[in-house]
């Protein structure tokens, strides 16, 4: 129904607003491939930089080499861009299966690894838009008011973090007692949160070892940021996209990460695409064509280039993509449900 309705929405948008395909196809032809394939080895250099700070995340429990886990990276990103975020649990239970370590454990190491990435993605954000020359940004005011607040999140967050690394059960404690106000059960169930986070934490237990992490994050979407740029100004017959800034391109990587947050299967890669092709349009000017071939190329090399290679790796490892996706679900429900009977029997 979904996809009728796509359909229906384009047929009636190339009758209101002819989209011109010979251009799409010339812009393609036409962009700057040396430009892409620098992009592309940035993009592969990425998975390689995540088995490591994998590696790094695990030491304190389990000495892995660290460059071991990058099949269970690369098969499980292939796992998301094929089916969807509900893949998203198959790197945790991946790694697990290769390590003899509880998924419990791996799920607490992956969402340390989603602070990570968030944290990274928001200081290079905040900064270059902040450092950002004048009239170098449409609506530059509220620009700067978002980096502002998402530098304030992050800082607060990581204060919190801080907090629950040092002194997890003080902090599980009076949340429970807050929340408990309200309901005893919600208290329970977020002191239950916390104390579970504390344990994922403890991945981390010395300045040394969040330094080593977080420069890894910070060099691998900075290598991120990097592909986003060469890609855009490649397509050099499109004045507005060869003259994009760096500050121009954080706005577009974030509008492109918020609709990628929600990413359904193979429906969800045309979904993206129109966005980011609005994105490019609403913001920068860039005409329909240049816009879609340039948002296409991006969903190509950020997104869906690992999939050969994902393929081609689970094979050899003997997985099936949606045999697995289908285990991590279970385990994760399986998970939940344990920590549900914790809390009842707390109660």
């Amino acid at each position: 129904m979904v996809l009728v309705a796509l359909v229906a929405l384009g047929v009636y948008g190339q009758h209101k607003h002819p989209f011109h395909w010979h251009t799409f196809v010339e812009q393609l032809a036409l962009a700057d491939w040396r430009k892409i394939a620098y992009a592309l080895g940035c993009i592969y250099l990425c998975y390689i930089i995540r088995s490591v700070r994998w590696a790094l995340l695990l030491r304190h429990n389990a000495k892995v080499p660290l460059l071991s886990l990058l099949g269970t990276q690369v098969i499980g990103f292939t796992a998301v861009a094929l089916l969807g975020r509900v893949a998203e649990p198959v790197r945790p239970y991946l790694v697990a299966k290769k390590t003899g370590l509880l998924f419990s454990s791996q799920v607490a190491v992956y969402l340390v690894e989603r602070l990570l990435d968030a944290g990274s993605m928001v200081l290079i954000f905040s900064s270059v838009i902040l450092l950002a020359p004048a009239g170098a940004l449409p609506h530059a005011e509220v620009m700067k008011k978002v980096s502002y607040g998402a530098l304030t999140t992050t800082v607060a967050g990581a204060l919190f973090l801080v907090a629950v690394r040092l002194a997890g059960e003080m902090v599980a404690s009076f949340l429970e007692g807050l929340f408990g106000l309200a309901s005893k059960k919600l208290g329970h169930t977020v002191a239950h949160k916390v104390r579970a986070f504390r344990a994922g934490l403890d991945t981390m237990r010395s300045f040394s070892d969040f330094a080593a992490v977080f420069a890894l994050s910070l060099a691998m979407w900075g290598l991120i940021s990097l592909a986003y740029l060469e890609i855009t100004t490649a397509f050099v017959h499109s004045p507005q996209l060869a003259g994009l800034t760096l500050s121009k391109c954080m706005v577009l990587m974030a509008s492109s990460l918020a609709v990628s947050g929600f990413q359904l299967p193979v429906l969800g890669w045309f979904t993206q695409i129109g966005a980011v092709a609005a994105a490019l349009s609403g913001f920068f000017g860039v005409a329909a064509e240049p816009a879609t071939a340039c948002a296409a190329t991006l969903l190509l090399i950020g997104f869906l280039a690992v999939v050969p290679i994902g393929l081609v790796w689970a094979h050899f490892e003997h997985v099936s993509l949606r045999k697995i996706t289908v285990e991590s679900e279970r385990a994760g429900e399986e998970l939940a449900v344990d920590g549900a009977a914790d809390l009842d029997a707390a109660l």
